[in-house]
Order: C-alpha cells, then sequence, then structure tokens
C-alpha cells in the first residue's frame, strides 16, 4: 500500500573507511611498560635527534662539546625540572636551582674536596646518591611548604627559601667554607675513564638528560601525571573525585627535585666547585627565563632554551659588552613573552600553522535534503 506522507529516508552518504593504526606488536604481549612507552611515543624525529646528539662530539671541537653542548644538556635538565612543575602541576618554583645547589654542597661535604677538613671523604659511589637523597627530602620538604599557596605565594616561598640557602652558604665558614666555597668536585675516574674530559663528560650528560626527558615523558601519560594535569586544571573537582591535591603536588616537588638533584651533580662536576655564586639569585631567575625561552609546557623545551641560553652567554662579548649579557637575555625574555607565551616551540608552531602546507581536513558530507 502506497503511502503518499510517508518520509523518504534519504541514502547514507559513502564514507571513506579511516586508514587503518599502525599494528601494536606489544600491545597483547607480556613485554615490560617501558617497552611498550617507547614503542608509542618514539617518532623518526626522535631516532633522528638522537643520532644527530650521538654524532655531534665526532664533528665538533671540544670546545663546543663541552663548553657549550654538555653546558647545556645539564642546565636544562635542571631547567627540565621547573617546566614538570609549572606545564603539568601549574607550580612556579623558583627554587630548584637552590636543589640543585644542595645536591652540589652536599657530595662536596660527604665525598672529597678542596678543604679536607670539611669534606668527610666518602667514596664517590656512596656520596653521590646520599647527596642526591639529601636534595630530593629538601625538595619533598619545600613542596610541602608552599604547596598550599598558589600564583604569586608560590613564587614568593620558593624565592624566599632560595635567598635564604644563599646567605646561609655565604655566610657559613664551618661546613660550605662561606665566598670560597667547595673546590675540585672532580668525578671520579671509573673504568679508566676521565669523566670530566669533553667526550666522556658529554656523554655523561647525554645519558642523564635523555633519562630525564624519557621520566619526564613516562610520568605525563600515566595516571598520577593525568591527575596531576587534572588538579592544575581544576583542584576544587579532582578533590571532590576523590583526589589528595597536596599529596599529588608535594610528590610532583620530589620528583622534580630528583631530576633537579641529578642536574646538580653534573653541574657541580662541570664548573669542578660549588659557590654562593652557583645558587644566587641571579641562577634562580636565570633558570626560569631557561624554561620559558623553550617553552614549559614541553619537556624539550627546556634543552632548547638551555641551548639558547648557553650560546648568548658564550658568545655575548662578540656582540655585546659581557656586562650587558642581561639585557640581551632580558630582552629575548620580553619578546618570547609577549608574541609566544608558550616558548620557542611555540613559535615555532605558530610559524608552521601559518606559512607551512595547508592541512587537508576530512569532512563528513551533509546529508541531501
Amino acid at each position: 500500500m502506497n503511502s503518499r506522507g510517508a518520509a523518504q529516508v534519504p541514502p547514507r552518504p559513502s564514507v571513506a573507511p579511516p586508514a587503518p593504526a599502525a599494528a601494536d606488536p606489544y600491545q597483547h604481549s607480556d613485554a615490560p611498560r617501558w617497552l611498550k612507552f617507547l614503542w608509542r611515543t618514539l617518532a623518526p624525529r626522535h631516532v633522528f635527534g638522537g643520532l644527530a646528539l650521538l654524532l655531534f662530539p665526532f664533528v665538533a671541537t671540544p670546545f663546543f662539546t663541552f663548553q657549550v653542548a654538555a653546558q647545556a644538556l645539564v642546565l636544562g635538565l635542571i631547567a627540565l625540572s621547573l617546566g614538570f612543575l609549572a606545564g603539568y602541576g601549574g607550580m612556579v618554583s623558583l627554587a630548584q636551582m637552590t636543589v640543585a645547589g644542595i645536591a652540589g654542597y652536599a657530595m662536596a661535604v660527604l665525598g672529597t674536596s678542596s678543604s679536607p677538613e670539611i669534606s668527610l671523604g666518602w667514596p664517590w659511589w656512596v656520596a653521590v646518591p646520599a647527596a642526591v637523597l639529601v636534595a630530593t627530602l629538601c625538595a619533598t620538604l619545600i613542596g610541602w611548604l608552599s604547596v598550599r599557596t598558589e600564583g604569586i605565594y608560590t613564587i614568593m616561598i620558593t624565592l624566599a627559601i632560595g635567598v635564604a640557602f644563599y646567605y646561609l652558604v655565604l655566610q657559613n665558614y664551618s661546613v660550605f667554607n662561606g665566598f670560597q666555597g667547595l673546590r675540585e668536585l672532580k668525578p671520579p675516574t671509573v673504568f679508566g675513564v676521565h669523566w670530566r674530559d669533553p667526550l666522556p663528560f658529554y656523554f655523561l650528560s647525554l645519558f642523564w638528560a635523555l633519562a630525564g626527558y624519557a621520566l619526564v615523558r613516562y610520568v605525563v601519560r600515566a595516571p598520577f601525571g593525568i591527575a596531576l594535569q587534572g588538579i592544575r586544571d581544576n583542584p576544587r573537582r579532582m578533590a571532590a573525585l576523590g583526589f589528595h591535591v597536596v599529596a599529588h603536588r608535594v610528590a610532583a616537588y620530589a620528583l622534580a627535585g630528583l631530576i633537579a638533584a641529578v642536574g646538580g651533580i653534573l653541574l657541580a662536576w662541570y664548573n669542578a666547585l660549588m659557590t654562593p655564586g652557583s645558587v644566587g639569585t641571579g641562577w634562580l631567575i636565570n633558570l626560569l627565563v631557561i624554561a620559558v625561552l623553550g617553552g614549559v609546557k614541553h619537556p624539550i623545551g627546556a634543552f632548547l632554551g638551555a641551548l639558547v641560553f648557553v650560546l648568548l652567554q658564550t658568545f655575548a662579548i662578540d656582540v655585546i659588552d659581557r656586562e650587558r649579557f642581561n639585557l640581551v637575555i632580558g630582552g629575548m625574555f620580553l619578546l618570547i613573552v609577549l608574541f609566544s607565551p608558550d616558548g620557542l616551540l611555540g613559535l615555532w608552531a605558530k610559524l608552521r600553522s601559518r606559512f607551512g602546507p595547508p592541512q587537508t581536513l576530512t569532512s563528513t558530507p551533509r546529508r541531501q535534503a
């Protein structure tokens, strides 16, 4: 029976099936989680970048290998701890260089230095882990004190802690040797390798920089990292869902302190000394500048900002007086903040979206009337 008023259903448009995703060979296997993480996160650019980092010291001079690349890796590792707190936890801490300084001073006091009346002379394989542990515990305490505040108050508390530690090491001669500091802090000779030579120290710094980078990339995708980002965006809602906001923030400070502590050990070995100037207010601000230059929302941004900072610091004398170096850094910092709040990586993303090849967008066809 024909029905005049019956509505005719329009034919469904033919939509091309989506391209099949790359098969994950470890999806249904008993492989460890870190292997699954590497398979899902590594891209061709990571492989090419890793090969370039491995081959760089063999084509560069020892000056660039040690003074530029190794220093950028060490400073980038410390800035990575600040970027993790600010980018994924919403907590800007100016005490990360202080944590690194605590690790360096602890290693100098527990190990060997130019002041045998102060240093205890422990072997390096005991002094280094103990120094990292002490610095991590101090970072946890700093987090416990500062996570109960937000915004400018967190910045002021961490800045006050950093300034207090600076004056402590400056005025204390019985433990920290005052203004002169503790010198001759050299990495040990292991397997017949002098680890402060340009090539070995570069690979030592590269190993720990990659380890810190991989750790942050893994954590931010883990349940803890996802919860931390939720707390950053809306702490009240996360607390209503049953998450302990203070505990997550303190744990984030502890993890960032661990990364900064390893960077502090490397920084002490790089400079072969620890002085109050290493933890002064200037370096507290410089570390923030490094993190913002690269982009706090990207783990690789800390190393990019450190590389730019070291290049400007090294070659500023060829462009402008060394005394005017802070003017150059301050000007670049203002430009980045004004035109790209997400740092150099954010600026690169904007340029790619504006001048790059147009992306083809597939949309669902409209239904015919």
